[in-house]
């Protein structure tokens, strides 16, 4: 079996002796018995901490939760300084949460029912891949754009009803924020844990709307009626 690594200044192709191994486990036999130089990373090789995210065939997905094929070409994720080879640094999309503000603002007493903790407990889910960072198309265009992970960690605050301050948060969110997202769905596609950013995203929008907020692009689209 024969796989494409991009590295950092060239792809590699490189022979596996296996019919059918985890991508994890590929990187990790290139390391001790073809090419010691290559680096990429891992931790817990059980799909939970989300540290092995890479993009093979461009598509985000965990190293060591995916079967690889023979040709198969393996990215690092995008949008992301690249370290070395496979190895990204991802302190740039953790800053989006402070960006975001996607915390707890002002606490109040409420009773919490299963059905609240149902509301949130998909998005709590999250093991910080940037499987979704990389897999947005606006980041392309917009660099500045907060992105799908840190709107659907915003969300899951101004949906918890401890939260008394919901307004700080939707305030944070309307520059590069909810309105920049194109609803595309691929972060949800491509979320290991099954989150929907797409849809969280849309449920933050009607929040924005309640406090008065909508669509900035919205004046500028034109419907075919000019001239009249």
């Amino acid at each position: 079996m024969q796989i494409d690594i991009k590295r950092t200044n060239e792809t590699i192709n490189y022979n596996i002796p296996f019919k059918s191994t985890t991508l994890l486990q590929a990187l990790y036999h290139i390391k001790s018995h073809i090419d010691n130089t290559l680096t990429f990373s891992s931790n817990c090789r059980s799909g939970i901490c989300g540290t092995c995210a890479v993009r093979v065939n461009g598509k985000e997905v965990l190293a060591c939760a995916t079967m690889i094929k023979d040709n198969d070409l393996v990215e690092p994720l995008r949008y992301h300084e690249i370290e070395r080879d496979l190895k990204v640094n991802k302190e740039k999309v953790r800053d989006t949460l402070k960006q975001s503000m996607a915390w707890l603002h002002q606490a109040q007493k409420s009773e919490i029912e299963s059905k609240d903790v149902a509301l949130t407990e998909k998005q709590s889910d999250c093991i910080l891949c940037d499987s979704c960072y990389s897999a947005c198309p606006v980041l392309e265009v917009n660099p500045n754009f907060i992105g799908p992970f840190a709107l659907t960690r915003v969300y899951r605050y101004t949906a918890d009803p401890r939260e008394a301050d919901i307004k700080t948060s939707i305030d944070t969110i309307q520059q590069n924020g909810v309105w920049d997202c194109t609803l595309c769905g691929e972060c949800t596609t491509v979320c290991p844990q099954g989150i929907d950013p797409k849809m969280d995203i849309t449920m933050l929008r009607g929040t924005s709307t309640q406090f008065g907020y909508s669509d900035p692009n919205f004046q500028a689209m034109d419907f075919g009626f000019g001239g009249f």
